[in-house]
This record gives C-alpha cells, sequence and structure tokens, in this order.
C-alpha cells in the first residue's frame, strides 16, 4: 500500500497548473492598452463550431496524457509538466505586459455547438491571447511523446492528429489568430529545451563521483593519499 502511494505522488506536482492559473483569471481583462494581432489572413479563416469539440477536449486531454506520462515514462512527465509550467509563467508575463484580444463572430444560431461556442465566450473573456495556452499546452504534449516513443508508433499519430485539431479549433472558433498560435509554437520549442537541459543537469554525477566510479572506492582513496 505505502509502495502504491508512492507512485501517485508525482501528480502532485500538476496541482501547479492551477495554482500558476490563479494568474490566468487575474489577468483575463481589458486593462490598460489592449492589442488586436489580427492579419488579414485572419479575416479569411472561417469560423466552423465543430472545431469547439477538440476545443473543449483539450482539457482531459493534456491532463490524461500528463497522468500516461507519470506512470508510463517519469522522466517524460517531469519534463513537460516542467515545461508546461515554465511556459505559463512566461504566457502570463506576456499578459501583464502586452495584452491583446481577439474579435469574436455573432453568434445568431442556437444549435448545440452553438451553444457551446457561447458557453466558451461567456466563462472566457476575449484576452490573454499571445501566446495561445490551448496551443502552448496541446504543443508540449506532442514533444513529450516523441520524446517517448517513435514518430511512427500508432500512439503518436492519435497525439498528433488530437494536439493539432485543437490547435487548429483555436482559430476555427476564433479564440485565437495566426500570431497567437505562432508565438505559442515558439515558445513550446523553447520551453521543452529549457526543460530538457535542466533536468539532465540534474542528471550529470559530481566531479567526486564520477572519479569514484571510475577508481573504484579503494582506487580513488589510494590516488587522493597520493596527491596529498
Amino acid at each position: 500500500m505505502i509502495r502504491l502511494k508512492a507512485g501517485y505522488k508525482p501528480l502532485l506536482w500538476m496541482l501547479a497548473i492551477p495554482a500558476l492559473n490563479i494568474f490566468y483569471v487575474l489577468l483575463n481583462n481589458e486593462s490598460g492598452t489592449v492589442y488586436n494581432l489580427a492579419m488579414p489572413w485572419d479575416d479569411r479563416t472561417p469560423f466552423w463550431p465543430l472545431f469547439i469539440v477538440p476545443y473543449l477536449l483539450w482539457y482531459p486531454y493534456v491532463i490524461g496524457m500528463l497522468v500516461l506520462f507519470c506512470f508510463r515514462k517519469r522522466r517524460v512527465y517531469y519534463r513537460t509538466l516542467l515545461a508546461i509550467c515554465l511556459g505559463l509563467v512566461m504566457s502570463y508575463l506576456v499578459y501583464f505586459f502586452f495584452q491583446t484580444t481577439v474579435p469574436r463572430p455573432e453568434l445568431s444560431d442556437r444549435g448545440l455547438l452553438h451553444s457551446l461556442v457561447a458557453f466558451v465566450y461567456a466563462t472566457d473573456a476575449p484576452f490573454n491571447c499571445f501566446p495561445s495556452i490551448h496551443v502552448l499546452t496541446s504543443y508540449l504534449v506532442m514533444k513529450g511523446m516523441t520524446d517517448w516513443r517513435s514518430p511512427a508508433g500508432i500512439n503518436h499519430i492519435a497525439v498528433q492528429f488530437m494536439s493539432w485539431s485543437i490547435i487548429a479549433s483555436t482559430l476555427f472558433v476564433k479564440q485565437h489568430v495566426i500570431l497567437d498560435v505562432a508565438g505559442a509554437i515558439l515558445l513550446a520549442e523553447f520551453v521543452f529545451f529549457m526543460a530538457g537541459r535542466w533536468l539532465r543537469s540534474k542528471d550529470q554525477p559530481e566531479p567526486m563521483t564520477l572519479a569514484a566510479d571510475r577508481y573504484g572506492a579503494s582506487g580513488f582513496g589510494n590516488a587522493t593519499m597520493k596527491e596529498e
């Protein structure tokens, strides 16, 4: 039982995500200068309510993939989770100093999909757009999967499909513009690299340990005495 509980303890680090999201709520408003990064290409992007489905599936998807990483490949779990947290912190700093918004379409239809879009619009103010958190985290899940499995595997393909569907959904439900997506992908690449580099540095043994492994316990002691 104790061993089982110990196996679940690393999942507690995921509580850092909702803790950091407090800042998302605090920053999600029209305070100070607000910028609009929409380009002509964004005006040509159609509004497709069907994409609200993958947009909403983002919540269980990211959490579910982190849980999977935790139990199947702990190193990938820590790297992906650390990258997400770093990405969130950097995103919130951008929101604080460079707040952006996205114009939303008028919703006239009362069908189920339009109702889901209306729910998202009502619960999430049109700010905190650059970079996109949906894109950041979905892209990092893909990076984590690539770090774990071969890109040719069926599981990897399924994760690619789901992540890119979520990324596309941010544009087709008019929650983000192209620059929001591009900025999030660049940020994801950066934080995933930094998270991996930091974790690798923690795995590096100290110089004295390397020497001890090389000479052996007694040999290293003899070498030290000779130097003295």
